[in-house]
């Protein structure tokens, strides 16, 4: 997050909108006070389509197998 002052948010506007439009919050603030957040607009979600990923996963057959003595005990410990 990045806090700049209305002078330096006025001249630099395209940038800050830039480096917002990649995620980045920028906090404006009047005499060193918060007054305004600029943050991303939420784009509407594309529709995901069912199956898209088939193939692409693969689960072992020992998934859920118990973890040897050793590796159980580093978790208990």
């Amino acid at each position: 997050m990045t806090e700049v002052n209305i002078h330096e948010a006025k001249t630099h506007l395209s940038k800050l909108l830039a480096r917002v439009a990649r995620g980045e919050e920028v906090i404006i603030a009047r005499a060193g006070r918060p007054v305004a957040r600029l943050v991303p607009v939420n784009r509407p979600r594309r529709r995901r389509i069912l199956g898209a990923d088939k193939g692409k996963v693969f689960i072992a057959d020992d998934f859920d197998a118990p973890l040897p003595d050793d590796i159980q005990r580093s978790f208990e410990s």
